[in-house]
């Protein structure tokens, strides 16, 4: 039976293992999938020791995908954008790196939330790992404009000016968080500051009315996003619908089948419902 893991620090929160367990049932895949959390620093010699077990491939969260794409011996296009990577697969001829979070946030919101991203404005908050992953495939998207804003202006400077070139149809700036501007159609919250539990870093006027406001992060850590969405007239949404999408496309990478996202996010959603407190 083929062995794929999540590995990251924190990892225990992870639902990978839930969703590729429901991909492998759903396909017909004989393959196990489990969680493994590396300590800081480590990264280089802990995948190192997966792959010589004979693991097949890993996902790869936090703190570990910068790590991850200096591992890669080949690189997808998204990944090589990115600099960032959230899959690896193990293949003999030199492994592969690839980064599906932004093929994901884009499927989750056009697919799943039904709003189309061309023609739009859209607030990227955060320049960090999980939004490099996304900037690309939301700009091959076609959003009338992008703002990348961060705490600290230079890494959004950077960030955007690798991406200038895919910005063809899209006006992209980067920008400090209080000088974002106001009336975003879809504000994509990539900080920190749901995993830290701080304030959400931006005004409410980033808010067009009735707007997209999605935190990549779920479960309790992206609750008081959401609540600040809909207190601001926005509609909220968390990270699931996003992780399923990503990890769709990591599972096709590995077995060279696409599962269907939409039963295994209705089972995902029905598990995190059981398990939040009744208050």
């Amino acid at each position: 039976m083929d062995r794929y893991v999540v590995a990251g620090n924190p990892v225990e929160h992870s639902q990978s293992p839930f969703i590729h367990a429901e991909f492998a049932r759903q396909t017909g895949q004989a393959m196990s999938y489990g969680r493994l959390l590396w300590p800081p620093g480590g990264f280089a010699a802990s995948v190192r020791a997966l792959a010589e077990s004979g693991a097949k491939g890993c996902n790869v969260t936090v703190p570990f995908k910068f790590d991850a794409f200096l591992q890669g011996k080949r690189l997808t296009e998204r990944a090589r954008l990115a600099q960032a990577a959230n899959v690896l697969r193990f293949d003999a001829e030199g492994w592969l790196a690839d980064n599906t979070d932004g093929v994901g946030l884009v499927g989750d919101v056009e697919r799943n939330a039904g709003v189309a991203l061309a023609g739009k404005r859209v607030l990227l908050i955060g320049a960090g790992g999980a939004a490099c992953g996304v900037l690309g495939p939301l700009l091959i998207a076609r959003p009338h404009e992008v703002v990348v804003a961060n705490r600290t202006l230079e890494k959004a400077h950077a960030l955007v000016a690798r991406h200038a070139t895919l910005a063809r149809e899209t006006t992209l700036r980067a920008s400090a968080l209080e000088a974002c501007g106001s009336g975003f159609d879809v504000v994509l919250n990539a900080s920190a500051s749901s995993m830290q539990g701080a304030v959400v870093p931006v005004s409410p006027d980033v808010l067009a009315p009735g707007a997209l406001a999605l935190d990549m992060m779920y479960g309790a850590a992206a609750q008081p996003f959401l609540d600040w969405a809909t207190l601001h007239g926005a509609r909220g949404r968390d990270g699931l619908g996003m992780l399923v999408e990503q990890a769709a496309a990591a599972f096709e990478l590995w077995r060279g089948v696409r599962p269907q996202t939409a039963p295994v996010l209705a089972a995902l959603r029905a598990r995190m419902d059981a398990k939040r407190p009744v208050t």
